[in-house]
């Protein structure tokens, strides 16, 4: 397929000529409606300000002062029903491309060889952060612009969570995630990859090590599974860990494994785009994509669905799948699904589906993606036994902290509030930063 010569190719973004045009567009609200629109407090309303009046630098020092994963959250953040659908540009004609402007400028400070960021001279305190995701890169950067002296212990050989590890690279590649990376060093993080916290109590313990206060940022790298029980079966995988193989060095392998095979991914939020997009791209023979809701009740972003589209994915909405078809070599051979409608409206505002009677059939496949949703993993609980966590082993905190029931440590991103956007994580590493300044400076006192 033509898709799969330029599999690693991450789009260009605009050029600074089109960004200030762009800008331009821009209505200058006095209380901007975008600014308030951003999780991660990114101040969109000021940074395009500043470069409608061709301060460039200084449109630049906003956006990575007030988040240091700008050029990530411009190229993977849903600003459509962010930022963007604030804009009040829309009344007139069209809302301003805000994510697009803010790449541009972050790309253009990289050319430029701009460094607008330093760190004071530390303090004396120091600080861990278990995870080197969104939010746990987010905390480092603030609490090294503070002086402390953070280092970040990765379970994984190369440093970015779900960045790196479970986004596919024609969306964010590693070249320009490398830059930003490097932007976090250079305020002094120290990033150990290949050091898991996952012994009994371990995490604990790092506040007996000589770390002041501990930020637990792991993510959620467990799978929820149609059918836990179905274990080492051929051709069934994990979002997870087919989305980490793609980033992994396993692309060669997949492509092998995949190209000419029918595939069947479950699922309708932009994992699951990612994952069947990504199938078509390897050239799968046929992509299905089964979502047991509409297609308008998708949860994945518009311009996603219309990508996978083009790129010859099959859409099978209102189908529920309730097994798999297993030979006895273990090697799935279909799913068994079964017809869905949409029927009356549940709380959260949304039509739930229910099964029709009689209208089961079978989808023959031979790989089966499953994207229904990320979890903690099962035994993660033990690492830090005395944090509080529900009953899905979300560490529970306080919100305007991050504090845990543990004095000491602090959590945030998606171990705490389930799978959630990047400037959300981004937004979490802030505010745990002011929690564990604070806590410190209690200490102090």
């Amino acid at each position: 397929m033509e898709q799969n010569e330029n599999f690693a190719s991450m789009p260009k973004g605009f050029s600074l000529d089109q960004a200030i045009a762009e800008a331009e567009r821009c209505l200058l609200c006095h209380d901007a409606p975008c600014s308030t629109g951003c999780p991660a407090g990114t101040d969109p309303g000021t940074f395009i300000r500043k470069l409608r009046l061709k301060n460039i630098t200084g449109a630049i020092r906003t956006i990575k002062e007030n988040n240091i994963l700008g050029g990530a959250c411009g190229v993977l953040c849903p600003a459509a029903r962010l930022c963007e659908q604030e804009c009040c540009a829309t009344e007139i004609s069209r809302p301003i491309e805000i994510a697009k402007i803010q790449r541009c400028l972050i790309e253009h400070s990289w050319d430029r060889g701009l460094k607008l960021l330093s760190a004071p001279e530390k303090n004396g305190s120091q600080v861990a952060v278990v995870g080197s995701g969104p939010a746990g890169l987010s905390c480092a950067a603030e609490l090294a612009k503070r002086g402390c002296q953070v280092t970040i212990f990765e379970a994984h050989s190369e440093p970015g969570g779900v960045i790196r590890y479970g986004v596919p690279s024609y969306r964010y590649d590693a070249d320009f995630f490398a830059h930003e990376l490097q932007e976090i060093k250079s305020l002094g993080v120290e990033i150990r990859c290949d050091a898991p916290i996952r012994g009994e109590g371990e995490a604990e313990r790092l506040l007996q090590n000589g770390y002041a206060a501990v930020f637990l940022a792991t993510g959620l790298w467990g799978a929820a599974r149609l059918k836990p029980e179905v274990a080492d079966v051929d051709g069934l995988l994990s979002s997870v860990e087919f989305l980490a193989s793609l980033r992994d060095g396993q692309l060669e392998v997949l492509r092998d494994r995949i190209k000419g095979s029918t595939v069947a991914v479950i699922g309708g939020g932009s994992v699951a785009i990612d994952c069947a997009e990504s199938a078509a791209k390897l050239g799968a023979r046929d992509v299905y994509l089964v979502y047991r809701r509409s297609f308008t009740q998708m949860p994945a972003e518009k311009s996603e669905q219309i990508e996978a589209l083009e790129s010859g994915v099959h859409f099978l909405v209102l189908n529920q799948p309730v097994d798999f078809v297993i030979n006895h070599h273990r090697k799935i051979e279909a799913i068994r699904l079964v017809r869905t409608r949409l029927a009356e409206t549940s709380g959260n505002g949304r039509r739930t589906p229910e099964t029709i009677p009689g209208t089961e059939w079978v989808l023959n496949a031979d790989i089966v993606i499953e994207a229904i949703g990320n979890r903690a993993v099962t035994d993660s609980s033990r690492w830090y036994p005395n944090v509080q966590v529900d009953g899905q082993r979300l560490i529970q905190t306080d919100s305007s902290t991050c504090r845990t029931s543990v004095e000491g440590i602090f959590a945030g991103g998606d171990i705490v509030r389930g799978p959630g956007l990047v400037v959300e994580a981004v937004q979490d590493g802030k505010t745990a930063a002011r929690g564990i300044m604070e806590y410190l400076a209690g200490k102090e006192v």
